[in-house]
């Protein structure tokens, strides 16, 4: 099995994201993706349902997940509607003539929220998926439904994802003054960690936060529990 430069492999799919140290946000009774646009990037806006989103083609893909701070999940099969049909059927009819949408903002029921260049969005394996290995997303991996990039890190895949905005010039990222900024394309082969380090020489510091990451999951999990 070859990896990407940088990652191992590891035992399962530890829960992982910035919000770990909490239990997963409660889901809605009636989920639903908001589809929209910021300064006139779309003509109008859409909320799919779960029910909506059945409706979409559905597609599988066997994808490993690849964290940044150097852990892969591997052989993982996920399940959805591919982003680039979702686009395709629900976002293009309600494109403005001759305003070019160059990014897209995933955000969650967390509050998380991650931005993609459109063309890395599109790409043939990006899903908006509901099942993993053959069963129905758990809260620790973004119930109801959240975004798989696999091409990209795993802090572009937004779980629990609840609402999808279109822009048409690259919004300003929520983390510019953090010393660990993220990448802003985040491509696994490319070793795209950091925004402005080289990802061999982040690498070190990005795996020494595992431990401190599995305890925070496991504090976010037994408050899950109780």
């Amino acid at each position: 099995m070859t990896l990407p430069p940088g990652q191992h492999a590891v035992d399962g799919f530890p829960r992982f994201g910035t919000h770990i140290h909490h239990p997963p946000p409660p889901v809605p009774a009636e989920p639903v993706i908001e589809i929209c646009g910021a300064d006139g990037a779309l003509a109008g806006a859409v909320a799919l349902s779960l029910a909506d989103l059945a409706e979409l083609p559905r597609q599988e893909v066997g994808a490993d997940f690849h964290c940044v701070a150097g852990w892969s999940a591997t052989g993982l099969r996920w399940e959805g509607v591919a982003f680039g049909t979702l686009h395709r059927l629900r976002v293009e009819p309600l494109l403005v003539p001759d305003v070019p949408i160059s990014h897209v903002v995933f955000e969650g029921l967390d509050g998380y929220r991650s931005i993609a260049l459109l063309d890395d969005a599109l790409a043939d394996d990006v899903l908006i998926a509901d099942r993993l290995d053959g069963r129905p997303l758990d809260s620790d991996h973004g119930a109801p439904v959240r975004l798989v990039s696999p091409g990209q890190y795993g802090f572009i895949s937004t779980k629990h994802l609840c609402r999808i905005e279109f822009h048409t010039s690259e919004p300003p990222a929520t983390d510019r003054w953090s010393p660990i900024a993220a990448h802003r394309r985040a491509r696994v082969w490319q070793e795209e960690r950091h925004r402005r380090l080289p990802g061999r020489v982040v690498r070190p510091v990005y795996r020494a936060l595992i431990g401190p990451i599995r305890a925070l999951s496991a504090r976010g999990s037994r408050v899950m529990r109780t």
